[in-house]
């Protein structure tokens, strides 16, 4: 699976980390600025999970078996 944060659109809550620290990082002030990388198959679940609770949409996820 291939994640593209946008950092233009992350508005800094950091719930991203919060429920799935494993795949992502943020500033110290809570913003993600990971760009594109890939996320190995055993993390998956846990890619989406961050994903899904951004409220400003700013994680896309694509590959197989995503919808985002």
């Amino acid at each position: 699976m291939r994640v593209r944060v946008d950092a233009g659109r992350c508005m800094g809550h950091a719930m991203c980390e919060s429920l799935a620290g494993e795949v992502y990082e943020v500033t110290d002030d809570g913003f993600n600025e990971m760009g594109e990388f890939e996320v190995p198959e055993e993390l998956r679940a846990v890619a989406v999970r961050g994903a899904s609770a951004c409220p400003e949409g700013a994680i896309a996820l694509t590959g197989e078996g995503t919808d985002r």
